[in-house]
């Protein structure tokens, strides 16, 4: 069979599901919605992966359904991760031969692509991939994941969502498509049916108190007022926002403004006249008032820490997402993040 990603299965006609799947990924909402479209109709019996053991789901694996005359029942195996570590040799032998009464779906967070296990369902049958980041060695990028965004998650609230509106709500959101899901539900309630929602709406509605908190933020950044930048981001945390969902919406105007001074650098090392206003427009700033907004912050951060915002922001997304991604240890990144950026050069 194949390798498949969960954009790819999700909102396109599915064939019969194999008789081994293996659903694996860090975006929990893509797995449950893969898991859905895999089991859609038939007899399905699930297994909690914590406690179950291979004894007692041998015998399922074995009985063929009682009620749909004929068709495989399927064998769910939730939070399947110490199942396989458990079972490892049990399930590669069942792979080598499955039941023809039945199928078995693993649903994990993480499976590794050297294994015997891996190798053998996705030779025979289906490994499916649900990452949302934009990574080449899974061919998500980021036009694909805006794509599954307006294609498949718009329409599911009979409405219509520009590239930009999509792209904008994972600046703020971060790329939890179950977050985004559920932001882009509350935003169709703002629009009548099958209508369109552009970025002001969710500038306006997304952002909401919180969003006001981040500007906040950054506004505190561009001042030096560390204290009140820290304040303000104990506020979101404190109201339940996590550090790896805060960075993006912290990162977006900052992203912009080191963009805009990357962009003021390199006219001025070509010997080219240049305007703040355009460097700010070139890099994604043009509404009137957030013009304005970002040009107070820009002179507030100078030339000495603009020229190191990029190289700033991409570190700190990396390091969240990496060696400073465990409970505790995000939070104080974050906080280190804003007062680095919150001190004078």
């Amino acid at each position: 069979m194949t390798l498949k990603h969960a954009f790819d299965l999700l909102g396109q006609e599915t064939a019969d599901t194999p008789a081994v799947c293996a659903i694996f990924g860090n975006d929990a909402s893509l797995r449950a919605w893969c898991l859905a479209e895999l089991t859609r109709e038939g007899d399905v019996t699930q297994f909690d992966g914590d406690v179950v053991r291979w004894a007692d789901l041998k015998d399922d694996l074995a009985t063929a359904s009682l009620f749909d005359f004929g068709d495989k029942r399927t064998i769910v195996v939730r939070r399947a991760d110490k199942f396989v570590t458990d079972h490892r040799a049990e399930l590669e032998k069942f792979a080598a031969s499955p039941s023809d009464a039945s199928r078995l779906i693993l649903d994990l967070e993480t499976l590794a692509s050297n294994t015997k296990l891996y190798k053998s369902i996705e030779k025979s049958y289906l490994v499916v991939q649900c990452t949302a980041n934009v990574d080449k060695k899974t061919g998500v990028t980021a036009v694909k994941r805006r794509k599954f965004i307006t294609d498949y998650l718009a329409p599911r609230y009979k409405t219509k969502l520009t590239a930009g509106a999509a792209d904008l709500l994972v600046e703020l959101l971060g790329e939890e498509m179950g977050m985004l899901d559920t932001e882009i539900a509350k935003l169709a309630l703002y629009r009548a049916p099958n209508s369109t929602i552009d970025e002001s709406l969710v500038q306006d509605v997304v952002s909401g108190w919180q969003g006001k908190t981040v500007w906040q933020i950054t506004d505190a950044i561009a001042a030096g007022d560390a204290a009140e930048a820290l304040r303000q981001l104990d506020k979101l945390m404190s109201g339940g926002q996590k550090p790896i969902a805060l960075l993006p919406q912290v990162s977006f105007s900052l992203r912009r403004l080191g963009m805009a001074t990357a962009i003021v650098l390199h006219r001025e090392a070509a010997n080219r006249p240049v305007q703040l206003d355009d460097a700010l427009s070139s890099a994604g700033i043009r509404w009137p008032a957030e013009l304005q907004r970002a040009k107070t912050q820009l002179k507030g951060i100078g030339r000495p820490r603009g020229k190191k915002l990029l190289e700033w922001l991409l570190d700190a997304d990396l390091r969240l997402k990496g060696t400073h991604s465990a409970d505790g240890r995000d939070r104080f990144l974050l906080e280190h993040f804003v007062v680095r950026l919150a001190r004078h050069s």
